[in-house]
């Protein structure tokens, strides 16, 4: 029994639910659960590309989240210029990042793949955290105040809602392009077995630099997003194993190497985390690694493929007892 709302239907619903969320729910308190939402939900779909898609699960993305926070405040403390004018170079480097971390670390496989991952981005915001040109542990200050819309220095949390809601309409429809086109097979075929894709042709480790490259990028615009909105950046907030972490449980949440899985754990797992901060005060912010803690262990023990995979494994069960009805 096929599902009433064709899926070009459920992205419309979807699209216009996203948009009119701040609408609805006016108060400050809400659209900033929104905006941390779409942020998480840019990052994940962003690391789904490398660690969902092509299956290398990389557990040190935060790399390429700080220097995208760090570039855009940076060329403001060093010249003045406005931060967004910084988000082209966090982009830049954090390819050439992923590229030159991608061809020594992807000889490896597996979780040693992984290992070199959380190594290197611990060694980056160790070297940031010691660098006066970078702050070194203080970290590095934006503008107090607009000098115009450039500055993407808003008192409300209503711009930022809608200029984070258009860079995660880019980051999926761009990986909804390469999912229907050869390099989306490509992924699926390495994901799937790296000696088996090879056999059939397929630069395997061209393949894996080229969606670390785009993973690199796409996560560089999210930290650039995150420093635009609080202002403010360091080497914990920037490089932290905990923002890397947070990635891949939001896209192994909702459904790792799915379009819109990293936004089913978004949705689920950042209400959770500020619940756990509001009502904890403090205190909550050690709950974090708890929950996310609690999760990995639910998610590895019972449903491997996330919430998408267990619903989409479900549902024609219940529609074969509601056809029989």
């Amino acid at each position: 029994m096929k599902s009433s709302f064709p899926p070009y239907l459920r992205i419309v619903l979807l699209a216009a639910a996203l948009l009119a969320f701040p609408l609805v729910f006016t108060g400050a308190f809400y659209r900033d659960i929104g905006v941390t939402f779409l942020l998480a939900a840019i990052s994940a779909s962003a690391w789904n590309i490398v660690g969902g898609y092509a299956g290398q699960v990389s557990v040190g993305h935060s790399m390429f989240f700080g220097v995208g926070a760090y570039a855009p405040l940076l060329l403001y403390t060093l010249f003045g210029w406005p931060p967004i004018a910084g988000i082209p170079l966090g982009i830049a480097i954090a390819i050439a990042l992923a590229i030159v971390i991608g061809m020594p670390t992807f000889r490896l496989t597996g979780h040693y793949f992984s290992m070199a991952t959380i190594a290197v981005a611990e060694l980056i915001r160790i070297f940031v955290g010691t660098w006066d040109f970078v702050g070194a542990a203080i970290g590095l200050q934006g503008p107090a105040r607009a000098r115009g819309w450039w500055d993407l220095t808003f008192r409300s949390e209503l711009p930022y809602y809608y200029i984070f809601l258009a860079v995660l309409g880019i980051v999926l429809a761009t990986t909804a392009f390469i999912e229907r086109r050869r390099f989306g097979f490509y992924l699926r075929a390495v994901k799937a077995s790296e000696r088996a894709a090879r056999s059939l042709g397929v630069s395997v480790r061209r393949t894996k630099l080229q969606a670390l490259a785009l993973s690199a990028a796409f996560t560089s615009v999210a930290g650039s997003l995150y420093a635009a909105k609080t202002g403010f950046i360091d080497p914990d907030s920037g490089f932290g194993i905990l923002v890397s972490v947070q990635m891949l449980i939001v896209a192994a949440l909702g459904g790792a190497g799915m379009l819109f899985g990293p936004l089913l754990g978004a949705a689920i797992l950042i209400p959770l985390q500020t619940a756990t901060n509001t009502w904890f005060g403090g205190g909550g912010s050690g709950l974090t690694y708890i929950l996310y803690g609690g999760i990995i262990v639910l998610i590895a023990r019972f449903e491997p493929g996330g919430l998408l995979e267990l619903w989409h494994r479900i549902r024609p069960r219940w529609s074969r007892r509601a056809h029989a009805a």
